[in-house]
């Protein structure tokens, strides 16, 4: 299994960027997706995430209104559309990926329920 993220770069503040995450390996279609993101000094946290089964999306509250999560199982690709970034959102942004049953705490987007994950790509805010 492989999780390819890309999309990252250097935006100013309240520009946007599009992060893709191509899955090969696995069929997306049984799979839950979830972006997370770690900052310099920081724990990685979960940024967003979204079901295999109903398409059922969540966001932390710090990007909620602002992010998008996305998936295109034909093309075994989940997509994270970021609008009016700020500096706070600059990290390393990582997708992950883990089976429907899964759960940690009974939490499908908990940290601990994804199993498989990507190399991350670079978000930087700033003028």
């Amino acid at each position: 299994v492989q999780l390819q993220a890309s999309g990252g770069g250097l935006v100013p503040p309240g520009g946007s960027l599009r992060l893709s995450c191509a899955v090969s390996g696995l069929d997306l279609g049984y799979y839950d997706i979830g972006w997370f993101r770690q900052a310099p000094g920081k724990e990685r946290e979960v940024v967003s995430c979204i079901r295999s089964s109903d398409g059922r999306t969540s966001y932390t509250d710090s990007v909620k209104g602002r992010f998008t999560i996305s998936r295109d199982n034909a093309k075994s690709t989940a997509y994270l559309q970021m609008n009016r970034l700020k500096p706070e959102d600059a990290a390393v942004y990582y997708c992950a990926t883990h089976h429907f049953s899964v759960y940690f705490g009974g939490n499908y987007c908990a940290r601990d329920a994804f199993d498989y994950w990507g190399q991350g790509t670079l978000v930087t805010v700033s003028s």
